[in-house]
């Protein structure tokens, strides 16, 4: 790539980043034709814009991303998770989904009994349920919100006051030894709904969100029942969180 001036290269970075969540200082380096240095310059004045988060060797994404920007992202992870979670699925009953890829990985294996509903604020979860069998999918209503591919807001929060979830399946922005973090105010009020709603709160994960930073709390550790990642649960990653949830996998 041609060398370009600093505005574009912050645009291609920015832009790089919320495409794969990620950047290294070699790789940009080597595709904007610059030194490491000048792109360590370029992500320090964005991290002073917010949104993205500096680390070693580059940066993070730390805003919202679309739904088909995350799907994706992890993908062999996220299917790993689903595959834990899914035996914590019943035939029958209520359950919550939130509108992350990792639940929509989920959503597409389930098969209920007959008698299962899965209330969901994710647009293409729902879609993605309604293929299912055995199961009704119901969608919470709200205001479409395109930087998640969710809806969110009072409509969608009012619906979940209404009814009563057996559990509640959720991923997150962010984990830490807190609870979960989401990018926008709107994800953690919607999903702070969920789980008001619910008896059991259901979290999975990918090990990549362990210890990042986002903008909300949404869940608790105090509210989390089961943890999932796609690491065995002895893996010394997993270290500070085994004595804070009573089941980790």
């Amino acid at each position: 790539m041609t060398s370009l001036a600093a505005e574009q290269r912050r645009a291609w970075l920015l832009q790089k980043l919320r495409d794969t969540q990620r950047v290294s200082l070699a790789e940009a380096a080597g595709e904007l034709g610059v030194s490491e240095m000048t792109v360590r310059r370029d992500l320090d004045q964005l991290e002073g814009g917010g949104g993205i988060r500096r680390v070693r060797g580059g940066a993070l994404y730390t805003g919202p991303v679309s739904f088909k920007g995350r799907e994706g992202s992890y993908a062999e992870e996220k299917i790993r998770i689903a595959e834990k979670l899914l035996p914590l699925v019943p035939d029958r009953g209520m359950i919550g989904l939130d509108s992350s890829t990792t639940m929509h990985r989920l959503a597409q294996r389930i098969v209920g009994g007959g008698d299962l509903c899965v209330v969901t604020n994710g647009m293409l979860t729902f879609q993605a349920l309604q293929e299912r069998p055995g199961l009704t999918a119901i969608l919470t209503g709200g205001a479409a919100d395109r930087r998640s591919d969710s809806l969110i807001g009072p409509v969608a929060t009012g619906f979940l006051s209404t009814v009563r979830l057996s559990a509640f399946f959720a991923s997150a922005a962010s984990l830490d030894e807190q609870g979960c973090h989401e990018n926008t105010l709107e994800e953690a009020e919607i999903k702070r709904a969920f789980v008001r709603a619910s008896g059991r709160v259901v979290v999975g994960v990918h090990a990549e969100k362990l210890g990042s930073a986002a903008t909300a709390t949404s869940v608790s550790f105090e509210q989390i029942d089961v943890l999932a990642t796609e690491l065995h649960p002895e893996t010394r990653d997993l270290a500070p969180y085994r004595e804070l949830v009573a089941d980790l996998r």
